[in-house]
């Protein structure tokens, strides 16, 4: 008996057998739908809208109250039940429908200041790295050795050897070359051996 409630009993591993509904249950794309609610909330915010409305009431009243008594549809006497039941009905879609968009839009708002977050993240980070790369940089050049300071290093070595030890300067001037004496003697050039000397 309990290896009967055991085969008959399923676990949470399986899945449930799909009733078959009389009805089917709408499902709609919940972009275009949003999408759609989004064109007709922004509609409904436009003067357009408000004009289309107050003239769509005048005529309302106009004809329910200056009309033949057979051909009106609602009531003078009554207050107008059927255009405030309209508008209340209007009211009652609308609401929901701003509410929508109002969501989305603040998905879309969400989603862009997730992306300007990490934007400045990046940006921080690559300014950080440049800083620090700046600041090895200056240190760097704290130790090369200038134009000018190589110049003065120059001419304070230059002055130095310039300097005798009894403390007078030399001067520096131009030799002219040496002409060669009458007594040295000239030496025979050597040939390449297998070349006889022409005399």
């Amino acid at each position: 008996m309990v290896e009967k409630i055991r085969s008959t009993s399923r676990g949470l591993d399986t899945p449930r057998v799909v009733r078959k509904r009389f009805l089917l249950r709408p499902r709609p794309n919940p972009d275009r739908f949003g999408s759609a609610t989004e064109n007709f909330a922004r509609f409904m915010g436009t003067p357009q809208f408000l004009l289309y409305m107050t003239v769509f009431c005048i005529l309302w009243l106009c004809w329910n109250t200056f009309a033949p008594e057979d051909v009106r549809f609602d009531n003078a006497a009554l207050g107008f039940t059927a255009l405030t039941l309209m508008l209340s009905l209007q009211a009652s879609y609308a609401a929901p429908l701003l509410l929508l968009a109002q969501n989305r839009q603040d998905d879309r708002d969400r989603v862009s200041l997730r992306q300007d977050r990490q934007r400045a993240e990046r940006n921080l980070s690559d300014t950080e790295y440049l800083t620090r790369e700046i600041a090895e940089l200056r240190i760097a050049l704290r130790e090369v050795a200038t134009r000018d300071y190589v110049r003065s290093e120059l001419r304070s070595i230059l002055e130095e050897l310039l300097e005798t030890t009894d403390g007078q300067e030399l001067t520096l001037q131009k030799r002219k070359p040496r002409k060669p004496s009458e007594n040295t003697v000239t030496l025979p050039k050597v040939q390449a051996a297998g070349r006889k000397q022409s005399r």
